[in-house]
């Protein structure tokens, strides 16, 4: 079966690290995601719970706050537990495989372009020392193989 989830958000509230009893690091934060049509004018949003473990969890804690756009690749879960009322409670969550950045976000923690080479000046014929020469396309040799050989 396959639950692979990727969606692009922005997050609720600053995401949570803490450590489980082995020293685990979990991150938990909820992303709202828009809808691609309007109601009223108005994009509606929905919003899904989030969990990232170990160095996924570290990464987003360290470069991701609240209101900062995010891309999630994940599958999602369902557990249960019981609220301090005594009711059985159901939580669906979108565990985390990959994070990436997304918006300004983006642009920021990515490494600077490189620079184009200079372009040559007018006149100056630009050097090309690993090109290969121009060709016409009647430099191949005449195929004599067995057609029935051929792969295809």
């Amino acid at each position: 079966m396959l639950n692979k989830t990727v969606m692009m958000g922005r997050l609720t509230d600053n995401p949570e690290l803490r450590e489980t009893a082995t020293g685990v690091k979990v991150c938990t934060f909820s992303v709202a995601v828009e809808r691609d049509y309007k109601v009223n004018g108005e994009r509606k949003a929905d919003f899904f719970n989030i969990v990232a473990w170990r160095g996924t969890a570290e990464l987003i804690c360290k470069y991701f706050k609240k209101g900062k756009p995010i891309i999630l690749e994940g599958h999602f879960e369902n557990r249960s537990y019981i609220g301090n009322d005594g009711n059985k409670r159901y939580v669906t969550e979108l565990i985390v495989d990959q994070v990436n950045f997304a918006g300004d976000s983006a642009k920021k923690n990515e490494p600077p372009m490189p620079e184009p080479p200079p372009e040559p000046h007018a006149g100056q014929a630009s050097p090309t020392p690993d090109a290969a020469p121009p060709t016409d396309g009647r430099d191949f040799a005449e195929m004599t193989a067995n057609s029935d050989d051929l792969p295809f």
